[in-house]
Order: C-alpha cells, then sequence, then structure tokens
C-alpha cells in the first residue's frame, strides 16, 4: 500500500486534552450464536450467548485492544441488558451512558453457520431499547470529551434515532471530535425484507441512498463493505458508487474487500479500485463471516486513534478481521494485543503459518489468557468439597446423609458473613463439591467469590474423574466462574505406567477446559510410599514436568513448602506460564500454628496468592453440629473464628515479609 499524505502526518488527527478515546452509539444487543456448525438454524439445539450490535462489537473491541471506549445507547431493565452492560466494563469500556430502558426489552439476534457462504440471521427488535436513544440521554459536554464519534447506519434508520445520532454529531463537530460511520447496511433493519431475513447483506433502495448520503457531509472517515458504499452512491458499479460518495463528502474512505484485504481512499477516486492503495489482508480458512467486520473497525481504530500510519490501520484491521472469520461469535473473538503480536511474528516467518489460526494451540492459549480476566489477587478460601470426610463423619454421629447438604449450605452464610464482617468483596474463595454441596454452590455463584469445584473421585490413583471419562461433558454444565479442581496424587518418580496414566487423564482434562472456557487448578500431593523418594524438590519437579507436557494451569494448589522451595516455584512458573494466575495453599488438616508457620515460609512468594483450607475449619464444628451438640448459629460461629484467625495469620505473615523487604530496600538505598 503506497503512503498518502496523511500516513505521513506528523501532528495529530485529533484534539488534545481527551479523557476518552472514542465513543461508540449504536445497536447493543444479545447474539444467540448456533453452536451446531452445519445445522439449519430450526434444527439447532443450544446456542451461546455473546455481546453483540455492531456498535457494541466495536466498543468491546476498541477496550481490548487498550483505548478508553465509551458506549452510547440504551438496554432493557433485564437479565440480557445487564449481561451487555457487564461484558463491556469487565473489559474497560465505559457505560455510564447505556443507559437502561424500563419500557423496553433488549435486543436479541438469533444467528447461525450452516457452511462457508451461508449465516442466517433473525433480529428481535421490536421496538427495542437500544432504538430508543433520545437526545437526552447524552449533553454536549460527554461527546466533547472523547477524541471521535462513532455511529453505525442502523441509527440513522428511524426518526428518533436519526435525530438523536444527528445532535451528537452537532456536538462532535462543534468541538473538533472526529466522526466515524460505519456504514453498516442491514436491509431488514430499513424495513426492505421480509423481518425473518436477517441474512440479506444487500437491496438497492433509493431513499436509504439518500439518506445516507445527507449524513455523509458529517463524516471524517467512513468505513464499509463493497455492498455498503454500493447502498451510500447509489451505482451498482463500485467505482461509480465511491465517486458518487466523494462527491458530497471529502472523509477519508475505507473499503472493506474480504480476503482481498482493503484499500482507502484519501482523494479523488481513481478509474479502478485496484488503483487505489490497498493493504491485502492474512488469507484465512473462514468459518464465520458475522461480527468480522466490526472486528476490522476495532482494529483499524485501535491504530487511527494512537496517530499511526493508514498503512499500519489498515494491516491491524485486516489481522483483526481474519482472526474474527476463524472463531466462533463476534466480540469474545476479538484478538488481544498479545495475539497480534503473535501473529505478525508468525507471518514474518511464514506468510502462510496462519491459514488456520483455530488449529494454533499457542495463539487459541493468548486467546485465552491474554484477555481480561477478574482479578484475583489474593485468596482467602476455605474448602468444603471433601465428600469421604463428611460421609465418615455421618457414619460416626449417625447423621443422615442429607444433612451434609444443609451442613455445606450454612458454610455458605459463614463464609458470606466473614466477607461482611472484614470487608474482604473480592478476596473470598470456597472449593466446594457437587455431591453434598450443590446448594451451597448455587448459593455462592454470582457473588464475586473465586469458587472452585472438583471433578476427581476422591482418592483415586491412577486419577479417576468423578462424572466418567468424558469429563468435558459434564463442563457443559458448569457456570463459567466456576474454577475446575482436580486432586492428583502425582510424583514424578513413579512408577512410569502410574505416570502416563495420570498424565493421559490430566492431558484430557487440560484440553476439556481449553474448550469449555472454565479456568483449571492442579492439586498436586506426591503419594508417600516406601519406594518412593521424599526430597525438597518432589514438589517443584511435579510441576516441571507438567509444563514439560504442555499443561498450564490458571491456579496449582501446593502444601506448605520452605521458603527456597517458594523462590524455585515462582522462578519455574514465571518461566514456563507467566499469564498463571498463582497458587493457593493446602491445609492437609494442620493445626492453626502449623498453616501459621507455612504462611510465614510462603510469605515473600510471587505466586502463592492465598489458601484454600478446610478440615482445620470445619471438622470438629461440622462433628459436633451432626451430633446435634450445638445448633446453627454455633455452628457458624466457630466456623468463622478459625477461618478468620487463618485470614489474620495470613496476612499478618505477608504484612512481616512486605515490612522486611521494605526495610532491606530501606538499608539498601541508605548503603
Amino acid at each position: 500500500m503506497a503512503a498518502s499524505p496523511t500516513s505521513n502526518m506528523t501532528a495529530s488527527r485529533f484534539a488534545p486534552g481527551r479523557t476518552r478515546d472514542i465513543i461508540c452509539l449504536g445497536r447493543l444487543a444479545a447474539d444467540l450464536y448456533a453452536q451446531q456448525i452445519g445445522a439449519r438454524l430450526e434444527d439447532v439445539t443450544s446456542f451461546a450467548k455473546y455481546l453483540g450490535g455492531s456498535s457494541a462489537n466495536i466498543a468491546f473491541g476498541c477496550a481490548r485492544l487498550g483505548l478508553a471506549s465509551a458506549m452510547l445507547s440504551r438496554v432493557g431493565n433485564d437479565h440480557m441488558g445487564r449481561f451487555l452492560t457487564e461484558t463491556l466494563e469487565r473489559e474497560g469500556c465505559d457505560i455510564s451512558h447505556a443507559r437502561t430502558d424500563a419500557e423496553r426489552l433488549t435486543a436479541l439476534v438469533l444467528l447461525g453457520i450452516k457452511d462457508r457462504d451461508t449465516f442466517p440471521l433473525i433480529f428481535h427488535r421490536e421496538n427495542c431499547a437500544d432504538m430508543a436513544i433520545d437526545e437526552s440521554d447524552f449533553d454536549e459536554a460527554f461527546v466533547a470529551s472523547s477524541k471521535a464519534l462513532l455511529i453505525t447506519g442502523t441509527h440513522f434508520s428511524t426518526e428518533r434515532v436519526n435525530r438523536a445520532s444527528r445532535r451528537a454529531l452537532e456536538y462532535a463537530r462543534r468541538n473538533q471530535v472526529r466522526t466515524v460511520l460505519d456504514i453498516d447496511y442491514r436491509p431488514v433493519l430499513w424495513g426492505l425484507t421480509g423481518k425473518a431475513d436477517g441474512e440479506t447483506r444487500f437491496i438497492a433502495n433509493e431513499s436509504v441512498t439518500a439518506h445516507i448520503q445527507r449524513i455523509l457531509p458529517l463524516f471524517d472517515l467512513v468505513i464499509g463493505t463493497e455492498e455498503e458504499f454500493r447502498i451510500a452512491g447509489g451505482k451498482h458499479e463500485l467505482v461509480d458508487a465511491l465517486a458518487m460518495v466523494r462527491a458530497v463528502t471529502p472523509a477519508t474512505l475505507v473499503v472493506k474487500r474480504g480476503p482481498l484485504g482493503c484499500t482507502i481512499i484519501e482523494g479523488k477516486v481513481p478509474a479502478s479500485i485496484d488503483d487505489a492503495p490497498t493493504e491485502h489482508g492474512m488469507q484465512v480458512d473462514v468459518l464465520n463471516v458475522l461480527g468480522a467486520g466490526d472486528a476490522f473497525a476495532s482494529g483499524f481504530l485501535s491504530e487511527w486513534l494512537r496517530d499511526a500510519p493508514l498503512e499500519r490501520c489498515a494491516q491491524t484491521a485486516n489481522l483483526c478481521g481474519a482472526l474474527v472469520v476463524s472463531r466462533h461469535g463476534c466480540a469474545p473473538a476479538m484478538p488481544t494485543p498479545a495475539e497480534l503480536g503473535y501473529v505478525r511474528e508468525a507471518l514474518a516467518r511464514d506468510p502462510a503459518s496462519m491459514r488456520r489460526p483455530d488449529l494454533d494451540t499457542k495463539l487459541a492459549r493468548l486467546h485465552r489468557v491474554s484477555v481480561k480476566r477478574t482479578a484475583h489477587d489474593e485468596v482467602l478460601g476455605f474448602a468444603f468439597d471433601h465428600r469421604n470426610q463428611f460421609f465418615e463423619l455421618i457414619q460416626q454421629t449417625g447423621a443422615s446423609e442429607t444433612r451434609i447438604e444443609q451442613l455445606k449450605r450454612l458454610f455458605v452464610d459463614a463464609v458470606a458473613q466473614t466477607e461482611q464482617a472484614l470487608s474482604l468483596q473480592g478476596r473470598i474463595g470456597v472449593l466446594i463439591d457437587d455431591r453434598y454441596g450443590q446448594d451451597a454452590l448455587n448459593a455462592a455463584t454470582g457473588r464475586g467469590w473465586w469458587i472452585g469445584r472438583p471433578v476427581e473421585l476422591p482418592g483415586s490413583l491412577p486419577l479417576v474423574f468423578q462424572h466418567g471419562r468424558s469429563v468435558g461433558t459434564a463442563l457443559v454444565a458448569w457456570p463459567r466462574e466456576h474454577v475446575v479442581k482436580c486432586l492428583v496424587q502425582y510424583h514424578p518418580d513413579a512408577p512410569i505406567e502410574e505416570r502416563v496414566e495420570q498424565e493421559a487423564q490430566l492431558r484430557a482434562l487440560y484440553d476439556a477446559v481449553q474448550a469449555s472456557g472454565h479456568e483449571l487448578l492442579l492439586e498436586v500431593i506426591p503419594p508417600k510410599r516406601d519406594t518412593l523418594p521424599s526430597a525438597p524438590d518432589t514438589v517443584f519437579r511435579a510441576l516441571k514436568r507438567l509444563y514439560n507436557l504442555g499443561i498450564q494451569p490458571e491456579w496449582w494448589k501446593l502444601a506448605p513448602l520452605a521458603a527456597e522451595q517458594w523462590q524455585a516455584i515462582d522462578a519455574l512458573i514465571a518461566e514456563r506460564d507467566p499469564y498463571c494466575r498463582g497458587v493457593v495453599l493446602l491445609g492437609l488438616s494442620a493445626g492453626v500454628d502449623v498453616l501459621t508457620e507455612g504462611f510465614r515460609a510462603a510469605a515473600a512468594s510471587h505466586t502463592c496468592k492465598g489458601f484454600t483450607v478446610g478440615r482445620t475449619i470445619f471438622h470438629e464444628p461440622s462433628r459436633a453440629w451432626l451430633a446435634g451438640e450445638i445448633d446453627d448459629d454455633t455452628l457458624i460461629a466457630s466456623v468463622r473464628a478459625t477461618f478468620e484467625t487463618l485470614i489474620h495469620a495470613w496476612r499478618e505473615a505477608r504484612g512481616e515479609a512486605g515490612n522486611a523487604t521494605s526495610s532491606h530496600a530501606a538499608r539498601r538505598e541508605a548503603a
């Protein structure tokens, strides 16, 4: 692509002093993507729920690529609306102007993937919330706070949204805010097709063309497909249509050309589209074209808003679009900066290496771990996922097995009280099973806690999964926030037959969570046998072996170690998996004093994030409650007392380590 005058500019494209990079005005909907690829929409049996709507996808994509984006739209006062705003907010998008409409429901879209060319699409947008955006939803100061304002074409298609969009443009142009139009032409949303025909992408219509041409002079940058520029220009031939667009606007025109890449026209439209500066894209096998244009726009804007040359804008746009067409969905498929860096390096080595990016395991790993994730910098956990131990307690006390379910539900109440009393929001953790603890799991889910859930059959060696060999099937029904926890009795010096079987099971589990999207915690406890050596570095070597096998869990759970072993573990994790979330300590029924010593030994570790202790907390009060010796309130008070003692001990150990580090740094500075 030849350099253009704009691409050589040294001055910024944007007015200084803006707190936001871009405001995106337009569609904000829940996308329900068919999970059965190749099926008719009539035959689909399940859907995946994603953030959707062109403007929302772009706001999300820009935030993922590091821009300060904001969403200007409406959602209903419903579950889908809250899902959308929470999803945007988690990604870092400003949702202060994503208003809640009490009178309308959030828009929904059903999408299918029949084959490489057929993508059935049904918009459920009758009187939906995002089409009720009003001029009162924003003020001039909000628009003026941004470098740029993006509006998609749908939000000029009715009188109400046209009025609101034009008011936003008025504010933008009065305050030197650069304006961007993504034409986003959907004939069904202009009333040109049957209501169920969302798949049709082009119908010529003079009224729509005239309407678009009236707004084109208000934009500095216009992005669209070849078909979208044909509707904007009102001509069948692309070059003729572009000439008509140029006649009404001096804007930079960005033509998305699918596998051919994109063409950028800043001045006069050439006689042939191929004579204009064109940046060729990465060639990939297509799975799903829906949302690729939004990914393209996000990539383009991520560079344009940083004053990058247009050639760089086009390159990044093409990469983003190519990656998204190889994935399921749009918003969650958007790449991160880490992914783009990896792909650029791979293409530099071998331009053909990314034909099937969906098969690249390193890229898939980056897409999983380099996105924004819920922060868990500290995990203060109560583990009551035990099954055999509780069964033994009811045998000892003669209580009914159903009482275990009630007991574990009371544990959730105890943890909630501790969270409230000590202001530990965002730091609480629990480990709960689904054999005796399903009610407890349901009560804990959705509170913002770190929740681990076991998959192993208790005591199994070699490892056996409690729901059978097809562990991935069980994970389909798990909430995504549940961390898959697996205790494995693994020793690096065990007989090879035992190790191979254990490792195969762990590999199957690892592959299952990669597919399901759940995080994985591996609790590694080397079995104690006379025939196996017991050395200080046994756990270190066990973890190293699993890393060598390509198993990279988000979390490890380990018994207390000596300080020098923590240093080795820290170095290993930093080398093998810098995206690892950390290590939590287990208790092994140790007393509070013993655990406190373990906390102190781990205090200087960068990877140890906390603890998940069980029997030390629950054993005696559970026995007494099951035996009828204490009531619910006494049980909760007893559990809380030990749990909170451990929390204080952990924090004191961390504080001492922090003070020691500060003192050492001060002495070094003085020297």
